[in-house]
C-alpha cells in the first residue's frame, strides 16, 4: 500500500460487521445469556444430599419397583440418572469401609478403613476397637452418668472426603453434616472437616455426637431429643420399654422415619441450603441392614421395610421441595449403598448351593491348637485372638514374638494351617453308598492371603487380585485374610445372613443421581461407587478427594448450556416499589429480570427444571 492512498470505507464493512457480531456474542455471554457454570461458590445447588442405604442390593429396585411411590425411589429410576450395574471394586464389603469409600472416592488401600472393628493391642488388649472410637474425646448429649464409652472421631480415615474438599475450597463457609443411626455411618462419609456428625446411642436411641465436633449438642438437637419423637418411634415399633434401641427398634420402619425427622430438624436448625455457598448432608439409613442381618434379603419383612423406606423418601424429598429455596431444582441428590448382602444360607442351600455356615469360634480354636503343636507343644498359648469376624483373622503378635517368631513366619504358619482347620469343620459322612439326596453344605476355603502378601502386592494379576489389592489395610496388626467359597459365612444358627466377601452379591449396589446437571435415563455398563465423589467434586468445582480413584460419569451429564436453576424469589423493598432486592447478594434490579454474571444461572423458569 502506498502512503497517502485513500481506501474506500466500504472495503472495511465486512470486517466491521464480523467484529460487531463477535462483540455482541461476547456481551450476551457475559451479561445477558443464562450462565451454566454454576458451582458450590455461588450456592448452585443450595444443598447436596448423599443418601446411603445400608445393606441395599441393587436388585431390590428391580424386584419391588411396582411398589414405589412417584417421588421416592422412582425419583432416581424415572427422573434421574440411574446406573443399575454399579459394583464395588474391592473385597471387604462391610459398613465402615463402604461408607468411607462413598465419601472419599477411594477404596481401603486409599482410605485405610478395612473393617468395622479390629484388634489394636497398643490401644486395647481386652477387645477389638471400632473404626471410629477415640478415647481422646467424649460423647455429648447423654444424661449425666450414662455409660457412653469413648468418644468418636474420623481418626483412622486416611483420605479426605468430597465434603472435606467442599469445606476446604470454600474456606469453611460450606456446612457439611453426617447423620445415621450408626456412629461409623455418620462420621466416615462426612469426613474430618465436617461441622458435625450425629448418631443414636445404641441403648436409648438418643441422638448424640462427640467433642471432636462440638462441646455440647446444639439447641435444636437437644429440643429434638426431648420433643417426644423418640417415644413415638418406640410406640410405632411396639417396643415402648426397649433397652436396646438399635438392635430392636433399629430393624423396623419406625427407625427410618425417626432418622428422617432428625435430618429435617438438622437442615432447619443449621439453616442448610440458606448460605452463599453449597451445603452438604450425608444421610445413611441403617434399618435395612439391622433387619437384613436377621432375616436375609428374600424375607417378606425385608420387602416391607424397603417399601417403608420408599414412603419415607417420598415424604423427605417432598419436604426438601418445600423447604429449600428453589425446591428440588436447587438440590442434588445421590443414592447408593455401602454393600449388598448374601442370601441367607438356609435359602441358598435349599436351592442346591453349598451355603455352609462357618463356626468362626471353632475355626480359631483349631488354628490355636495347630500353632501350639508347632511352636509350644503341650501348652495353650493364645496365638490367634478371639472375638473376630471375617474376612480378617488377627494374630496375637506378643505370643509369636515371645516364641521368637517374626511376622512372616507367623502369618505363613497360620495360613498353612487354615485349610486343615476348614476341613475339620466338616462333619464326616458315615455313608458307604452314594447319597440318595443332596449332601449338606460344608465349609470350603477358597483362598487366603497374609498381610505381608497384601501389603507387597503379591497377588494374582487378575480382577480378583485387584479386588484384594484394593482391600489392603494397615490396621489390625498381623493378620491373614480369608476368602471362603461363595455363599458361605460365619454365623450363628438361624435364617440370618451377612456380607464381607468379594462376590458380586456383596458388591452390587444402586447408584443414582437427581438434580439439574443430570440427564434423565438408565445408563447400563459397569460403574463404581467411587465415581460418586469424583462426579460431585467435578460439578461443584472443587478438588477430588485426596485418594480418589473414581471417574466422572460424563455420560449422564447435560451439556453445560442446558443446566439451569430456579429464579431467586424477588423481594420488594417497600409496598408498591418496582425495585427488588436479591436476598443473597443484596443487589437491586427490576422484578422478573435475572442478575448478570453467575447469578444469571437462575435465569430460566422453574418449569424448565427436571420435575418428578
Amino acid at each position: 500500500m502506498m502512503v497517502g492512498t485513500e481506501i474506500p470505507l466500504k472495503s472495511f464493512m465486512p470486517m466491521l460487521k464480523r467484529i460487531l457480531s463477535l462483540v455482541l456474542v461476547l456481551a450476551l455471554t457475559a451479561g445477558f445469556a443464562p450462565c451454566a457454570d454454576a458451582s458450590a461458590y455461588d450456592a448452585h445447588p443450595k444443598l447436596v444430599v448423599i443418601l446411603v442405604i445400608d445393606q441395599f442390593r441393587e436388585d431390590y429396585l428391580e424386584r419391588y419397583r411396582a411398589d414405589f411411590k412417584p417421588k421416592g425411589l422412582r425419583l432416581f429410576l424415572e427422573h434421574g440418572a440411574y446406573f443399575p450395574d454399579c459394583y464395588y471394586n474391592y473385597s471387604n464389603l462391610l459398613t465402615a469401609p463402604g461408607h468411607s469409600t462413598i465419601g472419599t472416592g477411594a477404596y481401603t488401600d486409599g482410605h485405610g478403613i478395612g473393617a468395622n472393628a479390629w484388634w489394636d493391642l497398643d490401644r486395647n488388649k481386652e477387645r477389638p476397637i471400632t473404626s471410629v472410637e477415640d478415647e481422646r474425646y467424649a460423647i455429648v448429649g447423654m444424661p449425666s452418668g450414662a455409660n457412653t464409652g469413648p468418644g468418636r472421631s474420623p481418626r483412622n480415615l486416611l483420605a479426605s472426603t468430597v465434603g472435606d474438599e467442599l469445606r476446604l475450597d470454600t474456606k469453611g463457609a460450606a456446612k457439611v453434616f453426617g447423620v445415621s443411626l450408626k456412629d461409623r455411618a455418620a462420621i466416615l462419609p462426612a469426613g474430618a472437616a465436617a461441622n458435625g456428625a450425629f448418631w443414636v446411642d445404641e441403648s436409648t436411641g438418643i441422638f448424640t455426637t462427640s467433642t471432636y465436633y462440638m462441646p455440647q449438642l446444639p439447641d435444636w438437637a437437644t429440643a429434638f431429643n426431648s420433643n417426644g419423637r423418640l417415644d413415638q418411634a418406640k410406640q410405632e415399633a411396639s417396643l415402648p420399654n426397649t433397652k436396646n434401641f438399635e438392635g430392636e427398634v433399629g430393624g423396623t420402619p419406625a427407625s427410618i422415619s425417626y432418622e428422617f425427622d432428625f435430618a429435617k430438624a438438622l437442615i432447619t436448625g443449621e439453616q442448610l441450603g440458606k448460605n452463599d455457598v453449597t451445603d452438604m448432608l450425608t444421610l445413611s439409613i441403617s434399618g435395612t441392614d439391622i433387619l437384613g442381618h436377621q432375616v436375609g434379603p428374600d424375607a417378606d419383612v425385608q420387602r416391607e421395610i424397603v417399601d417403608a423406606l420408599d414412603t419415607d423418601l417420598d415424604g423427605f424429598f417432598s419436604w426438601l421441595d418445600k423447604n429449600v429455596e428453589g425446591g428440588l431444582g436447587n438440590v442434588w441428590i445421590a443414592i447408593t449403598a455401602d454393600h449388598g448382602v448374601a442370601p441367607s444360607p438356609a435359602v441358598a442351600a435349599q436351592l442346591g448351593l453349598n451355603a455352609a455356615q462357618i463356626d468362626t469360634n471353632k475355626l480359631i480354636a483349631e488354628l490355636n491348637d495347630a500353632m501350639n503343636q508347632k511352636f509350644s507343644p503341650g501348652e495353650k498359648v493364645v496365638y490367634v485372638l478371639p472375638r473376630q469376624e471375617f474376612p480378617y483373622i488377627s494374630l496375637n503378635r506378643p505370643s509369636f514374638e515371645r516364641a521368637g517368631i517374626n511376622e512372616q513366619e507367623a502369618e505363613q504358619a497360620v495360613q498353612d494351617a487354615m485349610e486343615p482347620a476348614f476341613q475339620s469343620l466338616t462333619k464326616p459322612s458315615d455313608a458307604k453308598l452314594p447319597a440318595q439326596s443332596k449332601l449338606p453344605p460344608h465349609p470350603v476355603l477358597y483362598r487366603s492371603y497374609t498381610r505381608l502378601q497384601l501389603a507387597g502386592g503379591d497377588l494374582p494379576h487378575t480382577q480378583f487380585g485387584d479386588l484384594l489389592a484394593h482391600s489392603y489395610t494397615p490396621n489390625g496388626g498381623w493378620y491373614v485374610r480369608v476368602v471362603p467359597a461363595a455363599f458361605q459365612m460365619g454365623l450363628e444358627k438361624g435364617n440370618g445372613t451377612t456380607h464381607f466377601t468379594p462376590y458380586s452379591y456383596d458388591r452390587h449396589v444402586p447408584l443414582g443421581f437427581y438434580g439439574a446437571p443430570f440427564a434423565t435415563g438408565v445408563y447400563h455398563g459397569r460403574v463404581e461407587p467411587v465415581d460418586l465423589a469424583a462426579t460431585f467434586a467435578s460439578l461443584l468445582g472443587v478438588n477430588q478427594p485426596s485418594a480418589s480413584v473414581g471417574h466422572i460419569l460424563t455420560q449422564s451429564l447435560k451439556p453445560a448450556a442446558e443446566v439451569t436453576y430456579p429464579k431467586p424469589i424477588p423481594v420488594r423493598t417497600r409496598r408498591g416499589a418496582r425495585g427488588t432486592t436479591n436476598k443473597r447478594t443484596g443487589s437491586k434490579g427490576t422484578a422478573g429480570k435475572a442478575s448478570a454474571g453467575k447469578a444469571s444461572a437462575a435465569a430460566k423458569t422453574p418449569k424448565e427444571q427436571p420435575q418428578p
